[in-house]
């Protein structure tokens, strides 16, 4: 007999003795834990709303690029009966580019069946122009005036034309649970995301480079199928998943703007995000072995593949390229993830845990030689071959967690993470990191922590990769692979100063030292101050604030020339950013109308300084502010209807010196886009009616 169903018997047996011993008036008692009320229930919203003025930055994912009035539409349905039968529905901002719905229908404890539809608009640049023709399909021709020795000397008055470079993504979900078996769950779901739209791309003949919109056109699948085992003390599910890329333009080709500085080069082919697949089995499994001990483990069993076809070495009919030796990549990476963990109580207070994971990126790629071609200009002597990196990873990690006094709990733990690679400088880097945490409750109103952790990394002899790039200097450490030691600490202090108001303080710190590194990072720090306050003013206005400063610098040596040279030239960066928000909520007329207004203020800065022997002067700041003001106010007219209305103010100022006075034809070697850095002020009203029936 099933244990749950045994233990259910004697409950009701007992109390029907209970019953029988004491016989008490049931008349007027009620379902106070009654969770789902029966029948239809819904919610309509519709309104309209405005937007002051165009900009692609402010309606990148917010479906609010445009100017003028949009349609606010949105609503739930919400369907319960007996058996415990139930079906949900929702949309959401059917009226803009982000719209959403989602459904779910299902019986309690049976079976679940689910649907969801959402789409999201991406923008990146506004005011970017471009002279090139077809726009957004494989192949880009250019107007009459073209080619010309320079951007300075092309027709760019005459045949530039404004480009919106953007894309939306549409997002497909269907997915099901089914119980129909005693212990067993299975479950189904399938995902299509459909993304078209161009993004911006650069590419280069030799010395001069142009920008340019390539075509968008992906399509991703993916399908997941598991079953799951729950009886007793132990639990696992194991599944199969797999995804599936396809993208319906594999490459584009462009004209060369720019008078060709060989015979033929005058026009270019890049490949696109080729087509590609990955299957991987999946499980997971947990055991309660006693009250006390608890084992767990998961791992992911997959493969990679990709074998779209090759492009022509190049379009240029004047060059002699040896045949590719292949036809396409017939890429393969095998995948293994796998993790176990413990979890022990052996003392009242103590929790220890330790746990070992595995990661294995292993790249089974044949590797031919091809000939290098560069910028369909002409052939490099010698070959290039493709590099199948490949990585495995090992992390294991040890942590108590103790709370047996009072006021005072520790915790303190030990991480080792190594990881071997092939074809890098360095072969294998391990990294050791000590931590502990110890936080107390002072007084009771007041509690403190603080957390202090120290690593260090190391690494087998450092060498100099010849096979996939040109010979850097052996002085050079790259930051991944470099030794480092690093420390951090964090310091958290919350204190509820009265009923009515609480304060929270904390501080971050951390510092990265390349000590070995003569070219190369060589230091990097940062530091962050954040404090937050929660006010109850009175019993209908609640008022948050938060503001939070981080600062992050870096230091780094470089050298111009080949060969074993010591550093000659330095650089230095400096970051900071500063963020304040207040928020506000008052209920001016109980149950009737709620007002609130949401503030939020950043600023960023961006400092480069390169020192070189002509003692240059520092790269012009980058700055960014952004404010932005929210006002709103529902009023609920009756039981069923409700008015909204809502204010969004933004005002956002980008200044970047790698854009800002860059026009398509300020530098004679490129032809952009002339895409200024984003300014805009944008106000949006919304107004919406809510009935509920």
């Amino acid at each position: 007999m099933n244990i749950q169903i045994h233990g259910s018997l004697l409950l009701f047996a007992a109390l029907g003795l209970l019953s029988t011993a004491y016989a008490a008036d049931t008349s007027q008692w009620k379902c106070e834990t009654c969770p789902y009320p029966k029948g239809t229930t819904a919610m309509l919203e519709a309104g309209v709303g405005a937007v002051s003025d165009d900009s692609a930055k402010f309606g990148d994912f917010s479906g609010l690029e445009r100017k003028g009035a949009h349609l606010v539409l949105g609503g739930t349905v919400t369907h319960r009966r007996e058996g415990g039968h139930y079906a949900d529905l929702a949309a959401n901002d059917l009226g803009l580019d982000t719209r959403s719905l989602s459904a779910l229908a299902g019986s309690e404890g049976l079976y679940a069946l689910r649907l969801g539809y959402s789409q999201i608009p991406r923008h990146f640049a506004d005011g970017a122009f471009s002279p090139f023709l077809g726009n957004g399909s494989a192949v880009l021709t250019l107007p009459a005036g073209y080619p010309a020795p320079t951007s300075t000397a092309m027709p760019l008055a005459t045949t530039l034309a404004p480009i919106a470079l953007g894309l939306d993504r549409r997002r497909l979900d269907l997915g099901g649970t089914w119980v129909g078996v005693e212990n067993w769950t299975f479950r189904a779901s399938y995902r299509r995301d459909v993304r078209d739209g161009t993004r911006p791309i650069t590419s280069s003949f030799f010395a001069t480079a142009a920008q340019f919109a390539a075509p968008v056109d992906h399509v991703t699948d993916e399908l997941a199928v598991s079953a799951s085992y729950a009886r007793g003390p132990l639990q696992a599910t194991l599944g199969v998943q797999y995804s599936q890329f396809s993208n319906g333009q594999d490459s584009i080709t462009w004209a060369n703007p720019f008078t060709p500085v060989a015979t033929g080069s005058t026009r270019g082919q890049l490949a696109l995000a080729p087509d590609n697949r990955m299957q991987q089995v999946v499980g997971s499994a947990l055991y309660q072995i006693t009250p006390t001990l608890r084992a767990s483990a998961d791992f992911a069993l997959g493969q990679m593949t990709q074998n779209a076809s090759y492009l022509a070495a190049t379009l240029n009919p004047g060059l002699v390229v040896p045949a590719l030796p292949r036809g396409s990549l017939d890429g393969r990476v095998d995948t293994f993830n796998a993790n176990v963990k413990l979890s022990a109580t052996p003392i009242a207070g103590l929790r220890i845990n330790t746990s070992y994971a595995r990661d294995v990126r292993d790249n089974r790629t044949d590797i031919a030689s091809y000939a290098n071609v560069a910028t369909d200009i002409f052939v490099n002597p010698g070959t290039r071959s493709n590099t199948p990196f490949g990585l495995w990873q090992d992390r294991i990690k040890l942590e108590a967690d103790y709370r047996g006094l009072a006021k005072l709990r520790l915790a303190s733990g030990v991480e080792y993470d190594q990881r071997e690679r092939n074809f890098h400088e360095v072969l294998r880097t391990r990294e050791t990191t000590l931590w502990g945490r110890v936080g107390v409750q002072a007084s009771e109103t007041l509690s403190l922590a603080a957390k202090l952790a120290h690593g260090e990394r190391d690494n087998s002899s450092y060498g100099v990769a010849t096979w996939f790039s040109a010979v850097d200097n052996p002085l050079l450490r790259k930051f991944n692979l470099a030794s480092r030691k690093r420390d951090a600490g964090q310091l958290r202090a919350d204190w509820a100063a009265s009923e009515k108001i609480s304060i929270g303080l904390t501080a971050d710190y951390a510092h990265d030292d390349y000590d070995q590194s003569l070219i190369g990072l060589q230091q990097a720090r940062s530091a962050a101050l954040g404090a937050d306050i929660a006010l109850a003013i009175s019993d209908a206005t609640r008022l948050s604030a938060f503001a939070q400063g981080e600062r992050i610098r870096s230091r780094q040596a470089g050298s111009e020339a080949l060969g074993v040279t010591l550093s000659n030239w330095s650089g230095r960066s400096d970051d900071r950013f500063e963020l304040l928000g207040v928020g506000i909520k008052h209920a001016a007329l109980a149950g009737k109308l709620e007002i609130g207004a949401d503030l939020s203020i950043s600023r960023s800065r961006s400092s480069i300084d390169v020192q070189t022997v002509l003692g240059e002067p520092p790269f012009p700041n980058a700055t960014t502010r952004q404010d932005s003001l929210k006002l709103y106010a529902n009023y609920k007219l009756d039981d069923k209807m409700s008015l909204s209305a809502s204010y969004w103010y933004e005002d956002y100022r980008a200044e970047d010196w790698r854009l800002t006075g860059v026009l398509p034809g300020s530098i004679a070697s490129l032809l952009s886009f002339g895409a200024q850095p984003p300014h805009y002020r944008v106000n949006v009203v919304r107004v919406s009616m809510r009935y509920r029936f």
